[in-house]
């Protein structure tokens, strides 16, 4: 009796014991053993690890820390607290690199997302197209063909979000044609809840359905401004739903401070242009852990575009308003599906930078019309408009980022 009460005593130490160093080593606690002449430094001491989790896509790819070979990922390993440059690389694609911060018993991330040093290029469309236009949603595209009879000219709806990228056909959807009125010449802008198209030509304004054929379409020229009221309503109430969905600390600071505002894919981070130059208050009361070591930015400029990312309570800068040149415009940031990148286009180059601000990766540089880009939803591609010779007319390409 007596030796089995031992036994259990020593197992359920050892279990004891055990466990808390699975705890410890899943918390970066390193025990090492240092060996000096000098007695006060002799012995055995706890020393602070931190965890780097390096992923990529696609994974497999080499991971260099300080120039060495160090792992491939998708792994997750151990350094002492200290900055490090970390590369992660692989064949056929660009190399992500980023300078990297690992605090004592933090996890710290490499996630990478790797794009093609040679990508794609392929036609979606080939009867030629021009005044390209994106819905709110992202998931439409609305342009206008010229160059067929006036049967088969007129306005074109391609829903970019449930039909394979390539082999689309060559002119989409045709919601209305040149047969009452020039339309392959207007001007188009979607509706913001993306149901309707308004169509400006030179004499007069058309109210248009995106769900099918507009064979009567409505003449608007008249009630213009009822219109256009509608629309702002439209674009309020979906703001108002979409500031809803925020946390309740952050609805207030985001209707003082954030315009043009845009949440990832995912809801965790947000788009926004600075209504105001100030400092973002802060909006957790309590400090969470970051896996992100890049440092923040919360002295605000007015008419600048910020990243927030609302779990950790972080604001990063993406552009300075400053950095503009004469009569250039702003260039426009879309959300990729991964909602850690997001993609834009500016001097003839279009670039993917991740949400904090770092890892700019030019993904394609090329003639396109305008800085003109539209990503698809699933982000396996982006559409430009351009043509291989001046002699043929412009139509939709895609370049792919996988």
């Amino acid at each position: 009796m007596k030796r089995i009460l031992i036994s259990g005593i020593f197992i359920g130490l050892f279990i004891t014991i055990g466990t808390t160093v699975a705890i410890l080593y899943a918390n970066g606690v390193r025990i090492s053993l240092r060996i000096s002449f000098n007695k006060s430094e002799n012995g055995k001491f706890i020393e602070g690890t931190g965890l780097l989790v390096t992923t990529s896509k696609p994974d497999g790819a080499r991971v260099l820390i300080n120039n060495h070979l160090t792992t491939a990922t998708n792994n997750t390993i151990n350094l002492n607290p200290g900055q490090y440059d970390v590369q992660i690389e692989k064949d056929g694609y660009r190399t992500w690199q980023k300078k990297i911060e690992i605090k004592k018993g933090l996890v710290s991330e490499a996630n990478a997302l790797l794009f093609p040093t040679a990508p794609k290029f392929e036609a979606i469309t080939t009867i030629g197209i021009s005044n390209v236009v994106m819905d709110s949603t992202g998931n439409s595209l609305a342009y206008t063909v010229s160059s067929s009879s006036a049967t088969k000219n007129g306005i074109y709806i391609l829903n970019i979000n449930s039909r394979p990228l390539i082999f689309l056909g060559a002119s989409g959807t045709q919601i209305v044609n040149d047969v009452l009125d020039r339309f392959s010449q207007a001007k188009i802008s979607f509706s913001p809840d993306s149901k309707e198209i308004l169509g400006e030509l030179p004499n007069a304004y058309y109210l248009l359905s995106t769900s099918g054929r507009n064979d009567a379409p409505q003449d608007v020229t008249n009630t213009l401004s009822l219109v256009q009221r509608e629309w702002e309503e439209q674009k309020q109430e979906l703001d108002r739903k979409v500031l809803e969905s925020f946390p309740r600390d952050l609805r207030r600071v985001a209707q003082e401070f954030f315009k043009d505002f845009t949440p990832s894919p995912e809801g965790d981070k947000i788009l926004y242009t600075a209504s105001e130059s100030a400092s973002l208050p802060l909006v957790l009361k309590k400090k969470v852990p970051s896996f992100n070591s890049t440092a923040e930015q919360r002295t605000l400029s007015e008419g600048s575009i910020y990243v927030y990312d609302i779990k950790e309570d972080k604001n990063y800068g993406l552009f300075n308003a400053s950095d503009l040149k004469p009569k250039e415009k702003m260039p426009q940031f879309f959300w990729l599906s991964s909602s850690r990148h997001l993609i834009y286009a500016r001097d003839g180059k279009i670039n993917v930078v991740e949400y904090d601000g770092e890892n700019q990766t030019t993904v394609y540089e090329g003639f396109f019309i305008d800085n003109l880009i539209f990503p698809w939803p699933d982000g396996s591609s982006i559409a430009i408009i351009s043509r291989l010779s001046p002699s043929v007319p412009y139509n939709l390409y895609s370049i792919s980022l996988r």
